[in-house]
């Protein structure tokens, strides 16, 4: 008996000395230090993948002075927060559960037990995480390592031209998750055998990576001798100099610079994603438990870790901007493993092992967190992960090493059965849910009209009329790049259409390989929509086909956007007017709004900043699309350093003014910030004002074709002693009228050149095609209309509004 307990010295309470027996704890009472306990813990969950594979990348980003300035913000927000952790674990006795316990006994239990539930989620998914990192770099290193060793196979594809398909090898999905479970298990193995296996097998994790350290810091001292042409000069006081200053830039999802990629890199963004690279410094406050002495190995140790790690940053921001050129440091990933010294696979081997180190320590301290809220008896569900005093939480441990098992395990045998197994005749539910899902959302939507707040515009990009493309290229670059500055807020649906000439029955195969090229050509350029080829006699067929039964309920296109046919002159298109002019009265009968682009060839991508005025030309009114437009161009990044300025054209005798102050405040009671400017002019007095000399220039070759277009039709009608034809039907033709469409068009491209020659684009609105007039006469309205114009999206609304004071 005497064996186990043993008598303190009695103290008088109430008058009475009492015996105090203190109980040996029972079972595994190995306590750490605070080496051992603390310190290696958290170094192995700061120092990790980042450092070794990013790092140097940053610096080629940021430059040396902003790289120092990162470094020094993150480390000074986590040592900020060390200090913060070091004060409560001093403030009193602290047990086991580490942060769980300094939160919940600060501000109660219930922050305490919710906090503490989602940092045990976030070690165990950490410890996930950390496994395929250093799985996934396994792989790499040794490609023939892998087990399905399958090949994923993309499309490239190069400006305008399809590249054929590309096989790129990488680590397959598959491959990952057996030695990522394989990996998980061994680990769980280590933290079964409790500290003292712990103890034993950490510092093999962190000894290598020690090791890998000294050997890439040899390697830089060594690289000039080593490696004096491929962009590492060795530590150079030019590379420095050129080094300091910052290059962010837009790089691709590999992070190669790219001046078309769709990232961009700022100081922000690299916090981001240096940031990680300093957390991990509650790794030893998890395993609280198990120290000696909480209060003071876990300041001590954390504190010692934080320290440590930042001045190891710190060095290493110097040495690699004077290491290598900036092309260098921003194109190889591993510039540790290329100058680590004296092969490469050391550096391999530091990433391997530094990620298992930050997973064992991950399966080691959410075990223990799991088993302290379990302790404190607040939730009776977690009963069942209790451990008594100085125990192992084995229950904690099994089901954490459940979470990152069976999900993997899960993932697996959902991919192979998909993938490898035969396909049943029973169907599948989710495709159910999927389509019964689709159809309450499209009832919901219903068909009634769309108020103006919840209207988005759906267009319908017809891909290739006016000219031909190259056969690979299934639809015009620029109107894709269009269709995606149509969108709002982000969000938006596009339907492209094609129309092949045919016989439907001869051309349905033809139509099903060009709707699959259509479709992967959206896809690569980023476009939200869908791709529909339809096979007619004619395009103007083809067309009045789509225009009536395109897209279901409100889900139907409402603007037709399309290219403004500017070579039916040049290369004698003759049948091109008829066409157009039926398309435009196509969408009119069904009520379509239309948008036409002229000069798409020029129209910027996402990535070509625009600069200068967006002018609008509102002419008639056409329920705020053209105002809306404007504003979807400027949330562009392409024209968001552009300004708005809106031109009302109103009659010579009108009041300006008022017409001016009326506009403003519509414009303001919509929000949209524009210069407003009124023009007046006569309808259509050639001598009212002065024109711009082209604009005359055009306007009477206009003038002179028309005149011999109308002679012949007069002679032809003669002749065959009938009325007036022109596009197979009869024609009125009133000269005095067609003058009047001739003059007022010579003075709004007049005022259009000498208002807005520096646009960006200018925007103006569409005039109907008139009644019983030639359909030739009606493109010569529209050349003389955008004659020497060289961006401008002509632009027709339709009987709604698209915009209100809500919007």
């Amino acid at each position: 008996m005497a064996s186990d307990q043993q008598q303190a010295p009695s103290s008088p309470r109430d008058g009475e000395d009492a015996p105090i027996h203190i109980e040996r704890p029972k079972g595994n009472n190995v306590k750490m230090g605070t080496m051992m306990g603390v310190f290696v813990p958290c170094l192995q969950n700061i120092l990790g993948i980042i450092y070794y594979i990013r790092f140097s990348w940053i610096v080629g980003m940021a430059g040396i002075g902003q790289s120092l300035l990162l470094v020094a913000f993150c480390g000074s927000c986590t040592f900020l927060t060390t200090i913060s952790l070091s004060a409560i674990a001093t403030n009193g006795a602290m047990k086991g559960g580490g942060p769980y316990y300094l939160i919940g006994r600060a501000l109660g239990p219930e922050v305490g037990v919710s906090i503490g539930l989602c940092f045990f989620l976030g070690n165990a998914v950490a410890g996930a995480l950390y496994v395929l990192g250093a799985v996934e770099t396994f792989l790499n290193a040794i490609p023939a390592a892998g087990i399905f060793r399958d090949t994923q196979t993309f499309v490239m594809v190069n400006g305008t031209n399809v590249a054929q398909p590309v096989a790129v090898t990488s680590p397959n999905l598959h491959d990952l998750q057996v030695y990522g479970i394989v990996v998980t298990i061994i680990l769980c193995f280590i933290v079964f055998g409790g500290v003292k296996i712990i103890n034993r097998v950490a510092p093999a994790f962190l000894v290598p990576v020690v090791f890998s350290l000294f050997c890439i810091f040899i390697g830089i001292f060594l690289a000039r001798k080593d490696y004096p042409t491929d962009g590492i000069t060795g530590l150079s006081l030019k590379s420095f100099r050129d080094n300091w200053s910052s290059a962010y830039q837009k790089t691709n999802n590999a992070g190669v610079p790219d001046p078309n990629g769709k990232i961009y890199w700022d100081f922000n963004a690299l916090v981001g994603l240096f940031f990680p690279a300093v957390t991990g410094i509650m790794a030893g406050s998890n395993r609280s438990a198990s120290l000696k002495d909480t209060q003071r190995s876990i300041p001590v140790g954390t504190l010692a870790a934080t320290v440590s790690t930042s001045v190891l940053y710190l060095i290493t921001v110097l040495f690699f901007g004077a290491l290598a050129t900036r092309d260098k440091l921003l194109t190889d990933r591993l510039l540790t493993a290329t100058v680590a010294w004296p092969i490469p696979a050391i550096t391999y081997l530091g990433i391997i092992l530094s990620t298992l180190g930050a997973a064992l320590q991950s399966l080691t301290g959410a075990p223990r967190l799991l088993a302290a809220i379990a302790n404190d008896d607040i939730l009776p569900v977690l009963n069942y992960f209790k451990v008594g005093d100085g125990n192992e939480p084995h229950a904690a441990t099994l089901f954490t090493a459940f979470i990152l098992i069976s999900l993997a395990l899960a993932t697996l045998i959902y991919y192979y059965v998909s993938i490898k197994g035969k396909a049943g005749d029973w169907g599948d539910g989710f495709k159910s849910a999927y389509f019964q899902l689709a159809l309450r959302s499209l009832r919901s939507l219903g068909a009634s009209q769309v108020h103006p707040k919840n209207w988005y515009p759906i267009p319908l990009i017809f891909c290739r009329p006016w000219g031909k493309l190259p056969e690979n290229v299934p639809c015009h670059p620029k109107l894709a790049d269009f269709a995606n500055c149509m969108k709002k807020k982000g969000r938006g649906m596009s339907m492209f259409v094609s129309i092949l000439d045919g016989d439907y029955q001869e051309c349905a195969e033809d139509a099903k390989v060009a709707c699959r090229a259509l479709s992967t050509y959206i896809e690569y350029k980023r476009c939200e929509g869908v791709a529909e080829i339809v096979v007619a006699p004619s395009m103007s067929e083809g067309f009045r086909g789509i225009v009536q039964t395109m897209g279901l309920g409100n889900l139907k296109p409402n603007i037709v956007v399309m290219r403004y046919p500017e070579i039916w002159r040049r290369e004698n298109l003759t049948e091109i007017p008829a066409t157009f002019v039926g398309i435009i009265n196509d969408c009119i009968v069904a009520n379509k709004a239309v948008v036409i682009v002229k000069g798409l060839d020029e129209w910027p991508n996402e990535y070509q900043r625009q600069y200068g005025t967006i002018d609008l030309y509102w002419i008639v009114r056409d329920g705020g699309l053209m105002l809306l437009l404007s504003q979807l161009l400027l949330t562009k990044e392409s024209f968001e350093s552009c300004k708005i300025q809106v031109f009302c054209i109103a009659e010579e005798d009108s009041d300006a003014e008022e017409l001016k102050a009326d506009v403003k405040k519509f414009l303001y009671d919509l929000r949209m910030q524009a210069e407003v400017i009124v023009v007046s002019m006569k309808s259509w007095d050639p001598q009212a004002e002065q024109q711009q000399e082209e604009s005359v220039e055009a306007f009477a070759s206009a003038q002179e074709r028309i005149g011999a277009y109308l002679g012949e039709m007069k002679e032809k009608a003669r002749l065959e002693g009938a009325p007036l034809m022109a596009d197979g039907k009869q024609v009125v033709v009133n000269e005095q009228q067609v003058e009047k469409f001739l003059y007022t068009t010579l003075k709004l491209n007049s005022t259009i050149l000498r208002y807005s020659r520096m646009a960006a684009v200018v925007l103006v609105s569409l005039p109907p095609p008139p009644l019983n007039h030639p359909a030739y006469f009606y493109m010569e309205y529209m050349d003389l209309l955008v004659e020497n114009v060289p961006r401008l999206l002509i632009v027709r609304g339709y009987r709604r509004d698209v915009v209100t004071l809500f919007t």
